[in-house]
């Protein structure tokens, strides 16, 4: 099916129809022992991500038929949508939108912010106490946005109240902007399939090994913040309006076709080298996505229409792609958890991600060196990613973006930039603890004051590096665009387009430029050492917030 040398649709209904009919015989049979699935879905203010992940999972249950259906509802899948939203009205949308699939036949519960209150504020007031950082210490006034770690961990006091059979239940952490599908590239552009038995093959997984979470990637848009993309995405933007310079604008478009070499592995990251990746080509092609007859002018517009997107984490020419490879079941030894596709048995319900109250970025990462340390490859990776998308069609006003802001004089990413700084820091030095000492036991605190300090000086001078080359290719994309006399220039039609790609530009000088509020930050020794602290003492006090969190199983 994969192959690329058959039928795909045909070899899919097949494959789905099979599945549909072997859950039929193991009905008929009458004995079932595969694990029962319990999945949460944090959300803040998001319906538009929130319907279209709901809608995967139906089309899952339908297409795959997982565990089958009693009296029209699939038995073996409770779905948790957990809310973190400050708007009234959006957390009406999401109630809406659950009771709108509970009808469809998904058992869907909404967990909501009383009820989380309620069921945190349960735990005895020691041990809530001792608990603060990993879950929140929020007033009931104020339980919204509590930030994605903390409402992720919050699911799991829900997991245990749900829980009958500890023996044979899988928790599944999916995030509201991910669906239960992948992307494939044909010539036609991309195709979202539901084409992975994500229920069975999980299921098989956890029956067949020693496995305690299993984590998955994504494919789509990247899984990273913008504010480590800007620099390559303009080398991309670049080379569009150089080769676009070389053209006629009324001449039928040419950007179509498969690209010549697909993005590797964090080829959209311009600090991949740091995560052991190898150098990719300087740039890859953007391919437009119009259909039918059209001409260059009008695959620019759609082009500058989209640039600002870029801001809320997509980007047009390095999304990753599925990759069919050795299958799904194959397993690899994880060490980042991807926490919107992360399974875990009861067992490893201990492994969550901590430091979610410094609110930085990196959580996964940091976590998963952390859990890879404890339990080494116990800890796994699946090829079975799901598909990530940053925006909807609805816009980018019906979606919270924390750490973007819209406003009146542009996109503000400050503070998503500043989290991203710290959250490296936090990561890297994390990465160099568990080198250097016994996971197990407390941190030492001269140890990670030495450690942050040595990762401290390596950042500063890469993200320097990185700050320099944004600035430089900034102007030279506004004097290829602006000042080189191209024919886009004297296209009266392209007027909007060409304020689009000039308010991209100064959106790019206003998050990356000399006096953005995120660079001075970094750049401050006093705020530095104000972050630096909150680490350390988050290092320090992690073996002991983790006792606290495992006396709950």
């Amino acid at each position: 099916m994969w192959s690329g040398a058959a039928d795909f649709h045909a070899l899919l209904a097949s494959y789905q129809a099979l599945f549909r009919e072997q859950e039929a015989l193991i009905r008929q049979r009458g004995h079932d022992d595969r694990h029962r699935f319990i999945l949460a879905i944090p959300v803040a203010d998001r319906p538009p991500h929130l319907k279209a992940c709901l809608e995967s999972l139906y089309q899952v249950c339908t297409l795959f038929g997982y565990g089958g259906q009693t009296a029209g509802t699939w038995d073996r899948i409770t779905v948790v949508v957990s809310e973190d939203s400050r708007d009234a009205a959006n957390i009406r949308r999401h109630q809406a939108l659950v009771e709108e699939y509970r009808q469809k036949g998904l058992q869907v519960v909404h967990f909501g912010l009383d009820e989380q209150y309620d069921l945190l504020h349960a735990l005895p007031a020691p041990q809530r106490e001792r608990l603060g950082h990993l879950l929140t210490t929020q007033p009931r006034e104020h339980f919204s946005r509590k930030g994605q770690a903390a409402n992720r961990n919050l699911c799991y006091l829900k997991f245990l109240q749900l829980t009958e059979d500890r023996d044979n239940t899988l928790y599944y952490l999916v995030d509201s902007d991910e669906s239960l599908c992948v992307n494939r590239q044909t010539a036609a552009g991309e195709e979202v399939v539901h084409a992975l038995p994500y229920f069975h093959a999980i299921d098989r997984i956890f029956r067949s090994t020693d496995t305690l979470m299993l984590t998955g990637k994504m494919v789509g848009d990247p899984p990273v913040s913008p504010s480590v993309m800007a620099a390559n995405f303009l080398d991309d933007v670049t080379a569009f309006f150089t080769r676009l310079a070389g053209l006629r604008g009324d001449a039928a478009c040419s950007f179509h076709g498969l690209p010549a070499e697909q993005p590797g592995d964090a080829a959209y990251h311009d600090l991949a080298k740091l995560f052991g990746f190898e150098n990719q080509p300087a740039t890859f092609a953007y391919s437009c996505r119009l259909h039918g007859a059209h001409d260059h002018r009008a695959c620019l517009a759609d082009f500058a229409a989209r640039l600002d997107a870029f801001f809320f984490g997509e980007h047009l020419t390095r999304r990753t792609w599925f990759g069919y490879g050795k299958g799904f079941t194959e397993l690899s030894p994880a060490r980042t958890v991807y926490p919107g596709n992360t399974i875990v048995n009861y067992a490893g319900l201990k492994y969550i991600i901590p430091f979610g109250h410094l609110r930085l970025r990196m959580s996964g990462p940091t976590a998963g060196r952390l859990i890879a340390a404890e339990i080494g490859p116990r800890f796994a990776s699946a090829n079975l990613p799901n598909l990530h998308r940053r925006t909807t069609e609805a816009g980018f006003a019906d979606d919270f973006r924390p750490g973007v802001e819209l406003a009146r004089q542009g996109i503000d990413l400050s503070d998503e930039f500043e989290r991203q700084f710290f959250g490296d820091l936090m990561l890297f030095s994390t990465e160099e603890l568990v080198r250097r000492a016994d996971v197990n036991r407390p941190f030492a605190k001269d140890l990670i004051e030495a450690v942050v300090g040595a990762k401290e000086t390596e950042l500063l001078a890469l993200y320097q590096q990185k700050h320099d080359a944004i600035v430089e290719k900034n102007r030279q994309l506004q004097r290829l665009v602006f000042e080189a006399g191209h024919w886009w220039l004297s296209a009266a039609p392209l007027a909007e387009a060409l304020q689009q790609v000039r308010a991209f530009i100064d959106n790019i000088d206003r998050n990356f430029g000399e006096h953005a509020p995120a660079w001075r930050q970094i750049q401050s020794a006093a705020h530095r050492a104000e972050r630096k602290q909150q680490i350390v003492e988050a290092l320090m006090d992690y073996r002991a917030e983790r006792d606290a969190w495992d006396s709950l199983f």
